[in-house]
Formats: structure tokens, C-alpha cells, sequence
């Protein structure tokens, strides 16, 4: 017996020092700027936190500097009437619920009059898969807003939200998004992704196109002059496994067609979510892994897009702070009257003044930028 202790104590050191090596060689090939495969990204989201927040620290300074961008946005949700029932979402309602609405586009534009009063240089519009909202209500909604304010950028509807329109009017994704864009639709956010792997994409979404699906209606979409940001939502019951291929499907589509502006990994709130309430998830993920995703996506991400976003409505302001020095480069925006994160529980809403004193705290240099992260100011 104690001859075999000695053998198992032996093949697992071996083992952990194999993992070490791996991750090491991988972490110097992110250093000398390679393009790195699934399996070194399988090796990074077990290598030393420390040793990974370095390595993505120095190559966002490589690549992008010391500064740190947000804008100044306003979140707005059209309605929260849902055709899909997602199991991660606190947000949405069913028709017939008390709590349940629909803005029509003269409120909506009002809203955002009040936004363009409070210096928002963009206006961040998503909502539900209403079942029944022709595509005129979307249309009408563009051309009041860009017709009153015309220079603010209206990054509106998911590519979920796109790819459900197409099926609820029987017209093709590329007719909806050129009637959007001949509307005033300027950007598209990057919500929906989820998790593209169909193995953990069917435990989280229900009624929601796959992640195929969402990854060709947003290639569509850049193939017609439509930027978006892209997202990914971790935290919940994936395995390192889908985050790689996550990651991976990004970096491929943006070496096709470069109209990725940012990444953004959004946290899981758990609070209200089906998943909370049927006890597969009970926990929200650690500040530890957090700080994990992010840095393993700098890394992944590298040479094909500069630009990794720490949303703060999810991490919160302080940690937020830490994890610019993990990768991110970007606060992503002032989140006014933020709706979703909210419905899970998260304090939203913040000030750029308040944004800029977040990053002045950390050394770095505050900038507010517009939609497609060209610099409006420094603060």
C-alpha cells in the first residue's frame, strides 16, 4: 500500500507540474504576440492567476496604453414582453404580466431627449422578443430619434433580437438590418451571445437563437457597415472548455471582418433567475475567476481586437479598479437607467465624473470616448 501512496503522490505531481510547464509555454507565447490554440487557452484558465494577470496587463498596455475609455450612455429597454423564457434572465415578462411594457417611440425618444440633456453621446437600446411588435414599431423608433438628435449614435437590438424579428416577419436578416440602418441604426450592442457552445447554450437560453445563429447574423451585420460590440456571459454552469470556444469563434470572426469594437465578458447575476430558483446555480462566481475570464480573454483576443470592456454595473467600481489591471481597458459607459442588471439585483448608474475618479485612483488616465472609441475628451 504505501509503495502504490508513493506512485499516486508521484503521477499527480508530475501532473501538476506538466500544467505549470503547459500554461508557462503558453503565457510565453501570448508575451511574444502568437495566435494561441484551443488547448493553450484550456492550459491559461488553470494557470497562476498572478502570472496571467501580468501577461494580459502587458499586452493591453501594448496594445492600447494606460488609458481608460467609458462613454457617457444611456441604457434603454423597449420592452420587457419576452417570446423566450431564458433561465439566466431576471428581466423578462410575459404578456399578460401586471409589470409588463411597451414603450411606444414617442417615449422612448422623450427618454432620450433627457439623456442627450445629460451629455450621453450614445443611446444603448435592447428589449425582449416581443411576439407581436411589427417591424414598422423598430423602424419608427430610429428615424424619431435620429431625426431629433441627430448625432447621437443609436446602438440598438441584439443579434438575438435581429435574428427573432427575421422569423417574426418572414423577411431575411440582411432586409431587417438594412431597413434598421436606412432608419438611423448606427451600432449594434453585443448582447445574446451567451455562450455559443450548444452544450451549455441549452441550459441557459430557451427560445433564443443559437449561437451559429447569432454568430451569422452579426457577420451579416458588419457586412453591411454595422459595428457591434460582442459579449459573453460566464459565471453560471459553463466549464473552462466553452469559454475557450467562445473566445475562439470571436477571434475567428473578427479576422473575417474586423466589426467587433469590443469585448465585453458579462458576469451571471443570479438573483431572480430561473437557474437561482431551481438551484443550479447558487452561488454567483468568484472575484477570483472574474479577474480570470478577463485576463484569459485579453490574452485570446490579442492582434485581432484592442479593446476588452470591464462592465462595472456587474463587477462593481472596486472591483472594477482591479481588473483594469487584468486586461481591461475600458468601463464601458455611465450605464444611465440600466434595466437588466437591476432586475438581478445590481446598483446601476454612475457619472463620468465619478467614472474618471475610478480610473484617476488606479494611475491611469481617464478618457471619455464615443461609440466607436474614438476620444471625445480627457478628464
Amino acid at each position: 500500500m504505501h509503495e502504490i501512496l508513493k506512485e499516486y503522490i508521484s503521477i499527480k505531481k508530475y501532473q501538476i507540474m506538466s500544467q505549470i510547464v503547459g500554461s508557462r509555454r503558453s503565457l510565453e507565447r501570448a508575451i511574444s504576440m502568437d495566435e494561441l490554440s484551443f488547448d493553450d487557452g484550456i492550459e491559461l484558465m488553470s494557470a497562476s492567476l498572478h502570472e496571467l494577470g501580468a501577461v494580459a496587463d502587458t499586452i493591453r498596455r501594448r496594445q492600447v496604453g494606460d488609458a481608460v475609455t467609458f462613454a457617457a450612455s444611456y441604457y434603454m429597454n423597449y420592452t420587457n414582453v419576452c417570446a423566450a423564457s431564458c433561465q439566466m434572465c431576471a428581466f423578462y415578462r410575459k404578456g399578460d404580466e401586471e409589470d409588463a411594457y411597451v414603450l411606444t417611440p414617442s417615449q422612448i425618444e422623450q427618454r432620450v431627449s433627457i439623456a442627450k440633456q445629460m451629455g450621453a453621446t450614445e443611446v444603448h437600446i435592447v428589449g425582449g422578443f416581443h411576439p407581436t411588435l411589427p417591424l414598422e414599431y423598430y423602424e419608427d423608433m430610429m428615424k424619431i430619434i435620429k431625426e431629433k438628435h441627430p448625432s447621437l449614435n443609436i446602438k440598438a437590438f441584439t443579434a438575438a433580437e435581429i435574428f427573432f424579428l427575421s422569423k417574426l416577419t418572414k423577411n431575411s436578416v440582411s432586409e431587417i438590418l438594412l431597413r434598421l440602418k436606412e432608419a438611423g441604426l448606427d451600432t449594434m450592442p453585443g448582447g445574446g451571445a451567451e455562450l455559443f457552445h450548444p452544450d451549455i447554450r441549452t441550459k441557459i437560453v430557451r427560445g433564443k437563437c443559437t449561437g451559429q445563429e447569432w454568430l451569422d447574423t452579426i457577420r451579416q451585420a458588419h457586412e453591411l457597415g454595422i459595428r457591434s460590440n460582442v459579449t459573453m456571459l460566464y459565471g453560471h454552469v459553463e466549464k473552462p472548455e466553452h469559454v475557450i470556444d467562445h473566445l475562439i469563434k470571436i477571434r475567428d470572426l473578427q479576422k473575417e471582418t474586423g466589426g467587433f469594437i469590443t469585448f465585453i465578458p458579462l458576469k451571471f447575476s443570479l438573483d431572480n433567475t430561473e437557474l437561482e430558483k431551481n438551484n443550479l446555480v447558487t452561488e454567483e462566481c468568484s472575484s477570483l475567476y472574474d479577474l480570470r475570464v478577463l485576463a484569459v480573454s485579453r490574452i485570446m483576443l490579442a492582434n485581432v481586437l484592442d479593446n476588452i470592456s470591464v462592465y462595472w454595473v456587474a463587477y462593481g467600481k472596486k472591483m472594477a479598479q482591479v481588473s483594469l489591471a487584468y486586461g481591461g481597458n475600458d468601463l464601458v459607459g455611465t450605464a444611465f437607467s440600466e434595466e437588466i442588471y437591476r432586475a438581478a439585483g445590481k446598483p446601476t448608474g454612475s457619472s463620468i465624473d465619478e467614472l474618471a475618479t475610478i480610473v484617476r485612483e488606479i494611475g491611469r488616465t481617464p478618457i471619455q470616448r464615443n461609440t466607436l472609441f474614438q476620444k471625445v475628451r480627457t478628464l
